[in-house]
């Protein structure tokens, strides 16, 4: 009994430690994939808020610098699933953005643009050859780029599967580069672990503007010719397994510099998702992570549960003593004495 018990924790053992490789090496690449069908859309709010609003006067639009403004960013992402890039099974899918950041109290846009990048499925790093990369600042002025170039590189929506502790490269629309996203610490949000990453990109030049000279304490002057400095820290926090971003806040100050006076802020505030949105980002954070447990949380256990057993079965192997038919090994046989029939 003993020697079917050994054999049988051996074979459960081995089996046990083939599905945790078969499921981590196999199953996990086919099935740890960002969707191509995505259809999401996030809100964030910020308050006491200085930007420069566009106001509608006839059948022109004046710049304005307003303050104390409540405002309102949506940002929805979809999958294009038509693009060349997109295949069932492939590693590389499409996504688009569509934001809009608008003055709650009058509906004006502050800013508003659209944008497409290809994505590695597993990593979320903007990769190439990709056709259909391009972003669009202002109606009908849609910039593409060569196929080959990488438009815009690095991570653009989502961290890795399997976030690690470490710095990545997150792209900023403004400056046109990514630039990096620091690990600071763990917490919680709602029950569910995540990981913050901080990215702080410093003052920096975006381009020169033409602009009227009211708009930089210069009322008697038409056009000014001025540079457009931004700067902003910018927070995420991730849920590692997933790679999805849980909750963000960014903190931008944009400032209009001539270099003959003071500089002009043209935006300075707060923006942070609603709690509605981090509440929804959490529940499909959830449901993900179950579906993923299979591929995620069990190779450990069946790794851990066959070492075991593996190493039961060893010990009983070793230990196990010889039958009763073994009892004098190599020993003179014993002797044989013929009865007679009739005795």
């Amino acid at each position: 009994m003993r020697r079917y018990v050994t054999f049988a924790l051996l074979g459960l053992g081995v089996f046990a430690v083939a599905a945790g490789l078969m499921l981590s090496q196999y199953a996990y690449p086919k099935l740890a994939k960002a969707p191509h069908d995505i259809d999401t859309m996030s809100v964030a709010k910020g308050d006491r808020i200085t930007a420069l609003v566009y106001v509608p006067q006839g059948d022109r639009a004046v710049p304005e610098i307003r303050r104390d403004l409540s405002l309102t960013s949506t940002r929805k992402v979809t999958g294009d699933r038509r693009a060349e890039e997109v295949t069932r099974d492939g590693d590389v899918t499409v996504w688009v953005e569509a934001s809009k950041l608008v003055s709650d109290k009058d509906g004006l846009t502050v800013t508003a643009g659209v944008r497409s990048v290809c994505l590695d499925r597993h990593s979320g790093e903007m990769v190439t050859p990709c056709e259909n990369q391009y972003y669009e600042k202002e109606t009908g002025k849609r910039v593409k780029a060569d196929r080959g170039e990488a438009q815009q590189p690095g991570l653009s929506f989502k961290f890795p599967f399997n976030t690690e502790k470490k710095t990545y490269r997150w792209y900023d629309g403004t400056v046109r580069q990514a630039r990096d996203a620091r690990f600071v610490g763990e917490e919680t949000i709602k029950d569910l672990p995540v990981y913050k990453f901080v990215q702080e990109i410093p003052s920096t030049k975006i381009e020169d503007r033409e602009v009227p000279g009211a708009l930089i304490g210069k009322p008697g002057v038409p056009t000014v010719k001025a540079a457009l400095h931004y700067e902003v820290v910018r927070t995420f926090w991730v849920e590692p397994v997933t790679g999805k971003v849980i909750n963000g806040s960014e903190q931008v100050k944009q400032e209009l510099r001539d270099g003959t006076g003071p500089a002009t802020t043209v935006f300075e505030g707060t923006l942070k998702m609603t709690e509605e949105t981090v509440a929804a980002n959490v529940k499909e954070s959830n449901d993900n992570l179950g579906k993923l447990f299979v591929i995620t949380t069990l190779p450990t256990i069946l790794y851990i549960a066959g070492g075991i057993m593996t190493a039961i079965a060893v010990l009983l192997l070793a230990t196990s003593r010889p039958g009763r038919h073994q009892r004098n090994p190599g020993g003179p046989a014993p002797t044989r004495v013929q009865t007679p029939v009739n005795a």
